[in-house]
């Protein structure tokens, strides 16, 4: 994409000619101006899309990963089936936990009805070193019908790919893989986290993964500072 071909965001702001009942003259100024920044929020979104995947190739995979899934143990190489590209989701849910993450619950819930989508163009798996059983006593509470997880069965995957805090706690991840000629690398990880956090913002992404956040992000309270979902809103969890 050429900037400079671009019509600028302030003319296109100016075309879109959309106008909604009884709104004010003050109301349709600031919206214009607003729309003019979502413009060229979206183009620079799509500009940092093209720079990923343009990244060189990452580090190649030299260990032997294992994991228990529904049907046995799986290597890293098989949770790619037939696809070249593989998105693995390390889910804060270990064996020192009551409970799952809530807010990975949250997300992977989203996520649980785009899977078949997703897995026309990509693999998708999520990891935790939970125990199989418990791992899958928990979808099946939940109600997920599409995700694919996995026992990260020695935590070396989770520690390799930092699932694993300094004071071994769980951390959420996300990672990319290729397979190219039998070869497996990393392909891409957001990066982003405390020390990546701008003054009064919880550490987040870009692109921020979350559904929920994406919604409130578009109302006039916008994202609470001191809530975060529950597994259950009938409980305390």
């Amino acid at each position: 994409m050429d900037a400079n071909s671009l019509v600028s965001a302030r003319e296109l702001a100016t075309r879109n000619g959309l106008s909604f009942p009884n709104e004010t003259p003050e109301y349709r100024q600031a919206r214009d101006e607003l729309l003019a920044e979502e413009i060229e929020l979206r183009r620079h979104i799509e500009r940092v899309a093209e720079q990923r995947r343009a990244l060189p190739p990452g580090g190649q995979v030299t260990k032997h990963y294992r994991f228990q899934g529904p049907d046995g143990e799986m290597t890293l190489g098989n949770l790619f089936g037939d696809k070249s590209t593989l998105v693995i989701y390390s889910y804060m849910y270990g064996p020192q936990r009551e409970r799952p993450c809530p807010m990975c619950t949250s997300m992977l819930s989203a996520l649980d009805g785009e899977i078949p989508d997703i897995s026309q163009q990509v693999a998708f798996a999520v990891i935790a070193r939970s125990a199989i059983e418990r791992l899958l006593a928990f979808k099946e509470e939940r109600g997920w019908h599409h995700l694919q997880l996995y026992s990260d069965m020695t935590g070396d995957f989770s520690r390799d790919y930092h699932a694993i805090g300094p004071e071994g706690t769980d951390e959420p991840s996300y990672n990319v893989f290729m397979i190219k000629d039998g070869v497996i690398r990393h392909f891409w990880n957001p990066e982003m986290g405390p020390a990546t956090a701008d003054p009064g913002q919880d550490p987040r992404g870009a692109p921020d993964f979350m559904p929920l956040w994406t919604v409130l992000d578009t109302t006039p309270e916008g994202r609470p500072q001191t809530w975060y979902p529950k597994l259950s809103y009938d409980s305390a969890q």
